[in-house]
Parts: C-alpha cells; sequence; structure tokens
C-alpha cells in the first residue's frame, strides 16, 4: 500500500565519506533479488559468522539469555544463543525484503488474523495503539500489516546520515505517518485523529520516565508512556504478535482484543502488565526477540551493572 514519495535527494550524499554506506546498499539491493530460501540460508551465515566477529554483542546476548532463562542448562542456553544470531542475521535480509518486496511477495507469506478486533476498536474513533515489541522480524512483519491497513509507526534515528534518509524514504513510502519515539505529543495527535499507531516500548531508556518492573523475572527499567498515552488519548491499546513460522518461510501476525482495565491508573502495575505481555508473545519462539539489545542496562539505586 504506497502511500506517498519521500524527498530523499541521493545528491545530498556524494561525498566519499558516504560511497561505503552507497556500496552497502548496493550489494543490499542486488540480495534481495536472490530466491527467498537462499536470503534465508544467507541470514541464518550472516548470523554464524557474527557470533565470531561481533564478540561483544556475543556477550550481551548470553547475559540476556542467561538472566531471562536461569532453568536452563548451559548448553541449552549456548543454543539459544545460536540460534538468536541466526535469527538477527536472518532480520538483515528481513529488512530488506521490508524496503524493496512487492506487495503481492509479501501477501503470500504472511498470514495475519485478528483484523476483526481493530475494526471493532475503529468504532470509537479514538484512535488506536497497537502494542508489541521487539522481535527479529518486526520490521518485515510491519510492512506486511501495512499491505492491509494504514498505520503510524514510531521510530529512533540512526546515526549514518544517508541510512537514515535512506530508511525514511521507503517509510514515508509504506506506511501512514513516521513519528520520532521522543515526540509523545505527535502520537497523541495522531491518535486523536483516530490514527493507528504502532508502538513497541520494551527498551531500556534510562530512567526518564520509566519504573522498575519485573521483566523474564529482572528488575528492568520500563517505559510509563504506554499507559500516559491510552489516558492522554483515550485510545484502546490493541496488542500485537509477529514471528516467522517454526520450519516455514511463513510469518503469523495475531492482534488481540483490547487490553482490559487498562491503564490502572498504577505506574508500576501498568507498566508490569506491559511486560508481561512482551513475555507472553516471546515463549512461543524466545530465539527470535532482539536480545542484542542491553534490556536490563539500567539498574536499581545499588545494584551492579549486568553487562
Amino acid at each position: 500500500m504506497q502511500l506517498s514519495n519521500s524527498t530523499f535527494k541521493p545528491s545530498r550524499f556524494l561525498a566519499p565519506r558516504y560511497w561505503p554506506t552507497w556500496m552497502l546498499l548496493g550489494l543490499f539491493r542486488l540480495l534481495v533479488m536472490l530466491p527467498w530460501p537462499w536470503q534465508l540460508k544467507l541470514g541464518a551465515g550472516l548470523g554464524d559468522l557474527a557470533r565470531y566477529l561481533l564478540p561483544r554483542r556475543r556477550r550481551i546476548v548470553e547475559t540476556n539469555i542467561a538472566l531471562a532463562f536461569p532453568r536452563l542448562a548451559r548448553q541449552q542456553q549456548q543454543q539459544l544463543v545460536k540460534k538468536n544470531m541466526r535469527s538477527s542475521g536472518i532480520a538483515v535480509f528481513e529488512t530488506l525484503l521490508s524496503w524493496w518486496g512487492d506487495e503481492e511477495r509479501l501477501k503470500v507469506l504472511s498470514h495475519i488474523e485478528g483484523l476483526e478486533h481493530l475494526q471493532e476498536a475503529w468504532k470509537a474513533k479514538k484512535g488506536i495503539i497497537l502494542l508489541g515489541g521487539h522481535f527479529n522480524c518486526m520490521m518485515l512483519c510491519g510492512r506486511m500489516l501495512a499491505t492491509q491497513l494504514s498505520f503510524q509507526i514510531l521510530v529512533k534515528k540512526t546515526k549514518n546520515p544517508l541510512f537514515e534518509a535512506f530508511m525514511h524514504h521507503y517509510r514515508k513510502k509504506h506506511y501512514q505517518g513516521v513519528i520520532d519515539s521522543h515526540d509523545l505529543r505527535a502520537m497523541v495527535r495522531a491518535l486523536r485523529n483516530n490514527r493507528i499507531c504502532w508502538y513497541a516500548p520494551d527498551q531500556d531508556f534510562g530512567r526518564k520516565h520509566t519504573v522498575f518492573a519485573p521483566f523474564m523475572g529482572i528488575p528492568a527499567a520500563t517505559l510509563t508512556i504506554t499507559a500516559r498515552l491510552a489516558i492522554l488519548s483515550e485510545a484502546p491499546v490493541l496488542p500485537i504478535s509477529y514471528r516467522r513460522q517454526p520450519n516455514s518461510r511463513e510469518y503469523q501476525i495475531v492482534i488481540s482484543p483490547p487490553m482490559t482495565a487498562f491503564p490502572s491508573g498504577d505506574k508500576r502495575q501498568d507498566a508490569t502488565r506491559v511486560n508481561q505481555l512482551i513475555e507472553k508473545q516471546i515463549q512461543p519462539a524466545p530465539e527470535q526477540y532482539l536480545w542484542t539489545h542491553r534490556r536490563f542496562k539500567t539498574r536499581p539505586i545499588g545494584e551492579p551493572k549486568l553487562y
């Protein structure tokens, strides 16, 4: 569902410092033309390579999995680390497909459930918050859902100006709108205009606007903005999950009915419910969660660092 064109101007990025990025984007464009089974195998191989070439990132994954799954034996944890980094490698190709894949190709790969919950919630004309987590296939599943309905996404800017402009181009092309993750007012405006906003709050943003709530059994700095958005906009919050099907090339996207009694008015209780929702989404395929992120970076006062 192409919505708009962006103002991406390649001529702004001709300086030599951008040449490596241009070469990488050119390689990406060639790779995405390969048959999809080949891309999946290349992605898994890329993840295996990353385990050796990116030791810092591997240690983050190892730490997260040891904390989140303490009952697993050491060998089982290492197997999960391996699967997770393979999934992260596949996510590179999933992201490329989200940029350049045509709608018909994406529709064949996707299986979407729960659109009726969106339609029912839409009747209230309060906007809708789609609440999900950071899973490896998030970019691709977002694009797949965009072939069925219009919605806005929240994003964080990257440090590379060319890469940021390039991604902004495709986000503007495929989605109804793009909102900076720090611009709470813009999201409230969108919701009050009866827009659908996809929001994933499950990352560590430090102590600002957060409370410590349990996540996978560990106190984690958890944003309170989800509940605040629901209060300010009166928009219903609908959980959305997405994952790559095991032993399959298909992707399952499930939209659930609105959360009940949310927000409750208790910041920690609401943050805990959000974390519990993400935990439930992790259970069917824990290797597909974004364990490369330092989710437990911010610690309660007096507790030692975990990374």
